[in-house]
């Protein structure tokens, strides 16, 4: 069995890695670690909540102890990634296992004012983690360059494309030196990802933990048959007595994660919403709702599926099916995380019968069904 000790990793790392209680190396990080510590591109195809942060971090940490300082405006690492939340957790993964090596760290998204972040780019900082379009702005703003960037990230790819990111992490990817290292890691490998990945990568070490678009073992996945209408009184039953505990409700669109937490108050049940529409520190209350268990609903739109790392997600409720087959999986990630087990339970509808064929022929599974769920709502006095 692998432990962190034989990957050649340096001292003050281990030393972060167990503070961090990382037991042994997830088996995405036993296989990127290596050829990325020697600097070799590295494609990692591997599902949610498989241990991705890390297999890229520990890496490019231990080559940041050696080289020069990072320049004013000039990182030396540039991770990007398709969410404010995701990069927000990346930025967090790099600084507690950096803390013993003085790594500097800055996070950049939109929503939030540029002043800061511009700040932190001027005092010097060693890797930068970004969404696009922010680090776009911000180098149209000159207050970042990437000409100094010696290693490349570019973590959940497809839902990049999802996003409309291509385009963008084109125009990024010409200003940082070709004579570098690039690490691309993706749950799924559309043909449009397989072509991008091609461009930036020079005889990539090919990691994949599962076949492409799997889902975690320990989640056992049943689909509900429900007409739109009934939905609402579903979903309140499962919450009341199915699913009591920490519970992830996903619904395609912004306004429909808002009526459903709308729904749920009126049902008794605590619950915040998470999308597009809402404001940076908006998302952080939400989530901090959702960690704390003052709200044990958090309802979210695909947006936030890759960026939220909650522990104890017991649930993950599909109220309507995404019409993105890829996206079933990402959702689902959400639970089940660290060798824990969980349950997803999709709410299909005869309009959603084509999105659910499509996500049974992805992961190579027919969802059982499941039976309506007794009235046992208990709610609030």
């Amino acid at each position: 069995m692998t432990s962190f000790s034989d990957l050649g990793l340096a001292a003050p790392l281990l030393a972060a890695v167990a503070g961090a209680n990382y037991a042994e190396p997830t088996p995405i990080q036993a296989q990127a670690i290596p050829p990325a510590l020697t600097g070799r591109d590295v494609l990692g195809i591997a599902q949610t909540g498989t241990g991705k942060t890390a297999a890229f971090a520990l890496p490019i940490l231990t080559r940041l102890q050696s080289g020069p300082r990072a320049l004013p405006t000039a990182p030396r690492a540039l991770i990007l990634a398709p969410t404010r939340e995701l990069a927000a957790q990346i930025g967090e993964s790099f600084r507690m296992l950096g803390r013993r090596l003085g790594t500097r760290v800055a996070v950049v998204f939109g929503g939030v004012p540029k002043g800061r972040q511009a700040r932190a780019l001027a005092a010097g900082v060693d890797v930068v983690v970004a969404t696009p379009g922010r680090l776009l702005d911000l180098m149209g703003d000159r207050a970042i360059r990437l000409d100094r960037v010696e290693v490349l990230v570019l973590d959940e790819a497809d839902h990049m494309l999802d996003l409309g990111f291509i385009l963008p992490i084109r125009r990024i990817v010409a200003h940082v030196p070709t004579a570098r290292q690039t690490m691309f890691f993706s749950a799924t490998m559309p043909k449009e990802i397989a072509t991008l990945a091609d461009g930036l990568l020079r005889d990539p070490a090919r990691v994949a933990v599962a076949p492409v678009a799997t889902t975690v073992d320990k989640i056992e996945q049943r689909v509900i048959f429900v007409e739109q209408a009934g939905k609402r009184r579903v979903l309140a039953r499962l919450l009341g007595g199915v699913a009591p505990g920490r519970t992830l409700v996903f619904t395609r669109t912004k306004h429909g994660a808002d009526r459903v937490v709308k729904h749920l108050a009126e049902d008794g049940i605590a619950a915040e919403a998470i999308h597009g529409n809402k404001s940076q520190p908006q998302r952080e209350r939400a989530l901090a709702a959702f960690r704390s268990g003052h709200a044990r609903v958090l309802v979210a739109t695909d947006i936030a599926a890759r960026g939220i790392d909650v522990t104890g997600i017991e649930h993950v409720i599909n109220f309507e099916l995404p019409n993105v087959p890829e996206s079933y999986v990402h959702r689902i990630g959400r639970t089940a995380r660290a060798g824990a087990a969980g349950a997803a339970i999709s709410l299909c509808d005869g309009a959603e019968r084509a999105f659910l064929r499509d996500i049974e022929k992805l992961i190579r599974t027919k969802l059982p069904a499941m039976p309506m769920p007794e009235e046992n709502l208990k709610r609030a006095a």
